[in-house]
């Protein structure tokens, strides 16, 4: 939050760092007020890699959304992704001793703490969410809020993500250096899916992958919660490596290449396009035909497909989304990437852009700003709301801010 109550997002990603600054109105919608995108250096495949850059980046990107809002930021929400994060299921189960049965919320936090309990993640590693997907009370599933209700047996079905506690630590480092507080890091295709999904296609069954520079984050929401969470090792700066590889050109200039001129295959070009390609140390540019290429970027969005139909089998849910996959993120801008996922994956696809917002809606209809907004939105719905994230003062919020507090005293 800042000092005038505004929610602000921070997408920390592998080639760009995007602040968002939001505001909710009396409605509930959320009035996007400013946006800062800058270029990033300092982060490889999620994990911070230089802190003096990352800090940079992360002070620039709030700076320009602090102008174009006309607010002063303190705080806000930050992203979360790269192969460090992990995920699992865990159930928690309590007995309601008491003799009118009746199920309270202190029952409800029991249950919570079982089933983290029964997945502690190792002493390398800490909570960065417990989710939990739907209550039973005495055999009965489905149940969406116990309280209230009357039971003799309590249990909850929750999805747990962990990070390595170093790696979590340094994210929150950065930020702090460039003067802000972290007020919770968010994964990020959970952040995504606030921006780029709709509450009838979490309920039926959907999958949401943000490709970035680096990774591809994924999330399986069925029955309105997340159940399956993986991060790819791959994204579009490999299909920008290939491109500089394979036309033997800078790979500032492969990047603008695909950009201008990528497409998801060669049929989604036109006969007779012809792109101007640079040599490397050569001025004089060569010509080619833009099918050329796209040849060189389908085989590598099919490896990123092939690996998104393993994480979607893998997670055991591959029968329960029939509302197929959305795409955010950059690459996701891909020409007839769409249609080729949908191909690839044999389900329903579409790109993924920021919905139930006002304001500034201009600047972010695009994938490429899906995390950013969705943390906005995540934060306008999760405000003042840690009760299951912080368990006793020891885990992540609790031991993090200590480090941060020792690092600025020290």
């Amino acid at each position: 939050m800042s000092r005038k109550g505004h929610i602000v997002g921070l997408d920390i990603g592998t080639t760009k760092v995007c602040a968002v600054v939001g505001e909710g109105d009396e409605s509930g919608e959320v009035q996007i007020a400013g946006v800062g995108l800058v270029p990033s250096s300092g982060i490889r495949k999620g994990v911070v890699v230089d802190i003096d850059l990352t800090t940079q980046a992360i002070g620039e990107a709030v700076d320009r959304a602090e102008r174009m809002a006309g607010v002063k930021v303190d705080s806000l929400y930050a992203s979360v992704s790269g192969e460090h994060i992990a995920s699992t299921n865990s159930r928690g189960v309590v007995a309601i001793s008491r003799g009118d049965h009746e199920i309270s919320g202190p029952d409800v936090e029991r249950v919570v703490e079982a089933a983290r309990m029964a997945a502690l993640p190792a002493s390398d590693r800490e909570i960065v969410h417990l989710l939990p997907r739907g209550f039973v009370v005495d055999g009965h599933d489905g149940v969406r809020n116990p309280v209230g209700m009357y039971g003799a047996r309590l249990e909850v079905e929750a999805h747990i993500v962990t990070g390595t506690s170093t790696v979590l630590a340094n994210l929150m480092k950065c930020v702090q250096r460039a003067g802000l507080e972290v007020e919770e890091i968010v994964l990020e295709p959970l952040a995504s899916a606030e921006a780029a999904l709709s509450s009838a296609e979490r309920e039926l069954g959907v999958v949401v992958a943000d490709i970035g520079g680096g990774t591809t984050s994924v999330g399986v929401f069925v029955n309105g919660g997340l159940t399956h969470t993986a991060i790819l090792p791959v994204g579009g700066h490999h299909i920008t490596s290939d491109i500089a590889v394979g036309l033997r050109t800078p790979v500032a200039e492969a990047e603008k290449l695909k950009v201008r001129y990528g497409a998801a295959t060669p049929a989604d070009t036109s006969e007779g396009e012809l792109i101007e390609v640079f040599n490397v140390g050569d001025r004089e540019p060569r010509i080619l035909p833009r099918r050329v290429l796209c040849e060189i970027i389908e085989p590598r969005l099919s490896e990123i497909c092939n690996m998104l139909r393993l994480q979607i089998r893998r997670s055991g849910y591959a029968h329960l989304v029939p509302a197929g996959i959305v795409l955010t993120g950059g690459t996701a801008l891909l020409r007839g990437i769409a249609r080729f996922s949908s191909e690839k994956l044999e389900l329903p696809a579409r790109l993924g852009l920021p919905e139930q917002i006002g304001g500034l809606t201009d600047a972010v209809n695009s994938p490429v700003y899906a995390t950013g907004v969705g943390l906005v939105l995540y934060g306008a719905r999760h405000a003042g709301t840690r009760a299951l994230r912080v368990a006793n003062g020891n885990g992540l919020w609790g031991r993090m801010r200590g480090w941060m507090r020792e690092m600025v005293s020290g």
